[in-house]
């Protein structure tokens, strides 16, 4: 019998370019919807040569510094190095995993330099000592909500098979980070709370982001971040930012319904991956952390 999640996967399967990689609509492959896609798959009987070339292409892309470029064409490591460590996991051997984890913990935000503070007091937001540290979508430059939510869930992916030290007080230091991010409202944006003396509203993905990388804290906040979260649900017109709201309600036991007639369409690869990780969290079987 056809399912919601037997369609996004036959619907990935078919959209595989040669190399094993996937591209966000159509064209050559790139990191991030192939390590998504690849992630969703995990479990699917009928996606088992998919996966395995999309692994095998996904490996090749792993730089001599640990880490991993948006592209092929691309010199540098980025971000996207947490979302191949979420989606390769135990695949990595142990020297692979190892660069892997150490470039993560290398990178850091800039929020300590005072010409950056400096800035943002002049914006109007004001950080505390106990604001964190995260990461960012590229070195050297400051930290984010969504690169710090997918560092997080890599490496309590890859725990169990043991992290450098420091690892734990890096993630201690990121939820602080996270939760020094939300904003007035009980959400989260891409990492600014406050411009130009103004609360900013917090966006759908990014909350559904935060929470999942939250899942286990019970800080004060959390009533009014699930709040915040349900509230997007309910009037978020988006697959995208529904389905990151169904993952991040679902790391808090809070289930959301599934996908109804009236459910926005996905659009491209990264959507239909979304829909079948939530589609496959909601079942009871969850990939980030399996």
């Amino acid at each position: 019998m056809e399912t919601p999640a037997s369609r996004a996967a036959a619907v990935l399967v078919r959209a595989q370019n040669p190399d094993g990689g996937w591209g966000y609509l159509s064209g050559g492959s790139w990191t991030e919807p192939t390590a998504l896609a690849l992630l969703s798959l995990k479990g699917e009987d009928r996606a088992g040569e998919a996966r395995g070339r999309a692994s095998a292409y996904l490996r090749t892309l792993q730089r001599p510094d640990g880490g991993w470029p948006p592209h092929r064409s691309v010199a540098r490591s980025t971000w996207v190095t947490a979302l191949a460590v979420l989606a390769l996991g135990e695949e990595l051997d142990g020297a692979k995993l190892g660069a892997a984890v150490g470039w993560l913990l290398r990178v850091r935000g800039r929020e300590s330099g005072f010409w950056h503070r400096l800035r943002l007091r002049l914006l109007g937001v004001d950080r505390g000592p106990g604001e964190g540290e995260g990461w960012p979508w590229f070195g050297e430059t400051a930290a984010w909500v969504t690169p710090t939510a997918m560092t997080i869930l890599a490496l309590l992916k890859v725990r169990p098979r043991g992290l450098a030290a420091g690892a734990d007080e890096r993630l201690s230091a990121a939820r602080r980070y996270l939760w020094s991010r939300m904003c007035q409202d009980g959400g989260w944006n891409h990492g600014s709370t406050r411009a130009l003396g103004y609360d900013a509203p917090s966006y759908p993905e990014t909350t559904g982001a935060a929470l999942l990388a939250l899942r286990g804290d019970r800080p004060p906040e959390l009533p009014r971040a699930l709040a915040a979260a349900e509230r997007h649900f309910r009037e978020c017109r988006s697959s995208s930012g529904r389905n990151w709201l169904r993952l991040g309600l679902a790391a808090h036991a809070r289930l959301v319904p599934g996908p109804a007639e009236d459910e926005p369409p996905a659009r491209g690869v990264m959507d239909t991956a979304l829909s079948l990780l939530a589609e496959r969290t909601g079942a009871g079987r969850d990939p980030l952390t399996e």
